[in-house]
């Protein structure tokens, strides 16, 4: 594929038509229509329908500008940077980013990187969904434990792990079941833990159903029973004695990993990014992300 050609595309595709996208960079008009052409031809496919008064991305063209747009503008940063000998990072990044490292962390991270890269317009969205980074348009995606995908690559930059913390109450014994505070409907009623004293299980019984870890660890604190929290989110109160620590849940750790297409060149924006996060936690380890979020 012509990528010169493909560069004229974009240009046309994102200005509106071949005449605002003439006037735009002074190129002339017969020299852009040309170019379109010739890479619908190359491509065998209709990339715009042409009115008399408009133009309108057929469906391959808007698939075509939606996937080639990004790695285009990637390639033009790369060359100007590597051109200017190493510019600051500049233009927009999207981010997706689970909710709870969002309400936590995620406002400080934000701030401070955009202070430190005041040219990048950052865009976080807090969700916990999976994201189709290419179709939506995410640079990078933060995720949870993540499942294998052979399109992104990334790496793990926090490590936590699940404890069931409660108030000052003590641990039931005999079968007896503790109440808890469940994160939504349907979870388990028995919670297997590790404690230096070896495995055991706790039974619980849910008396209160919340749908986020901040609101479980507040009604925890009040004293309404037991629950299954980040050792992040509670460090604090169980240094305090406010809570109790029952034990580690039986479990693989949580990893936190950033991920981005591996297809994808890596952006001046993306890496900024990354070495923002390794510098706010060098080591990874859940102590430091405690620190991080404060009380």
């Amino acid at each position: 594929m012509d990528l010169l050609a493909l560069a004229d595309f974009n240009l046309v595709a994102r200005r509106g038509g071949f005449g605002k996208a003439a006037r735009a960079t002074g190129r002339p008009k017969a020299t852009l229509s040309r170019r379109v052409a010739e890479l619908e031809s190359s491509l065998a496919l209709r990339l715009f329908e042409r009115g008399t008064r408009n133009l309108k991305l057929t469906e391959e063209g808007r698939a075509l500008f939606e996937r080639t747009g990004a790695l285009l503008a990637e390639l033009d940063e790369t060359a100007s940077m590597i051109a200017s000998g190493g510019q600051r990072p500049k233009g927009r990044l999207r981010i997706s980013a689970p909710l709870h490292f969002s309400q936590t962390a995620m406002g400080r991270i934000a701030a401070g990187f955009s202070l430190k890269n005041p040219e990048v317009r950052l865009e976080v969205t807090s969700e916990d969904r999976p994201v189709d980074m290419i179709e939506e348009g995410y640079d990078l995606v933060i995720r949870v434990n993540p499942d294998p995908d052979e399109s992104l690559v990334g790496r793990a930059f926090l490590r936590d792990r699940l404890v069931v913390a409660s108030p000052d109450l003590p641990r039931p014994t005999g079968g007896a079941a503790a109440p808890a505070v469940a994160r939504g409907v349907g979870e388990a009623r028995t919670w297997h833990v590790k404690t230096p004293g070896g495995r055991s299980t706790i039974r619980v019984e849910p008396v209160l159903t919340l749908s986020t870890l901040i609101t479980i660890r507040d009604a925890v604190r009040a004293g309404v029973g037991a629950g299954r929290l980040p050792i992040s989110l509670v460090s604090h109160d169980l240094a305090d004695g406010t809570l109790v620590n029952w034990g580690d849940i039986d479990g693989p750790e949580i990893a936190l990993w950033t991920l981005y297409p591996s297809r994808r060149l890596l952006s001046a924006r993306v890496s900024a990014f990354l070495d923002f996060l390794k510098q706010a936690f060098p080591n990874g380890t859940a102590d430091e992300l405690a620190a991080y979020i404060g009380r």
